[in-house]
């Protein structure tokens, strides 16, 4: 039987970046927008460059179960996302979408892990709506994205538009920093070296399944 194509994750953000477009006032996206020009024009939170050797870590899961870095590469590839948090809807199509390419990972002989700000609490209620396959970490004060140089604040223009909406931080994140991953996505071998990388100021832009997957069978050629 054929296999079929991976389908297509950007078609499924830009499906929800139409209807953010159709729900909010035009002065909420138009300071949604200013944010994403001003971090790009900042230079922070750019991620690490390809070739160089991803730092390591421990983080606890969703389970509650410590995970090193060091320890997974050395079983095999791994992809790794950072996304803002379960309050994200496209972070939420992104950890869906590499949900269904589980088996194709695993085939690979890679395995993905997730990471964001938001506290283990709110890790197991998001993993209790998904079911996903992969672990769901805890970078707890943002530790990690910093390594990964992807830490950035949230301006203050944009405090009360997220708490108007609902966007509780404090209650997601364990503090109130207002600081966030730029949302990532890192594919690393077994010796940690970062093989590929997409790092993007605008949350509506996440790396394609099909491209992960490519990436994977390369490095295992």
């Amino acid at each position: 039987m054929e296999k079929m194509p991976f389908q297509k994750l950007q078609s499924e953000l830009e499906a929800a970046t139409a209807q953010m477009e159709q729900l909010l006032p035009q002065e909420v996206l138009d300071a949604f927008d200013m944010s994403i020009r001003e971090l790009r024009e900042s230079g922070v939170g750019t991620g690490l460059e390809l070739g160089t050797q991803a730092p390591d870590f421990t983080l606890i899961d969703h389970t509650g179960s410590k995970i090193t870095l060091s320890e997974e590469t050395a079983k095999g590839p791994v992809v790794l996302t950072f996304y803002r948090g379960a309050w994200c809807p496209f972070c939420n199509l992104q950890l869906l979408a590499y949900q269904r390419i589980w088996n194709d990972l695993q085939a690979a002989g890679a395995q993905l892990i997730a990471v964001s700000p938001q506290t283990p609490d709110q890790s197991i209620l998001l993993n209790e709506k998904h079911r996903f396959s992969f672990p769901i970490l805890s970078d707890v004060h943002n530790q990690t994205a910093e390594k990964y140089n992807l830490k950035f604040r949230i301006p203050d223009h944009l405090h009360d538009i997220y708490r108007s909406l609902g966007i509780t931080l404090d209650a997601f994140n364990g503090d109130h920093s207002w600081e966030f991953p730029v949302p990532a996505t890192f594919v690393i071998d077994k010796a940690r070296i970062i093989r590929a990388a997409q790092v993007d100021a605008d949350y509506k832009n996440r790396m394609e399944p099909a491209e992960i997957m490519q990436i994977l069978n390369s490095i295992s050629s």
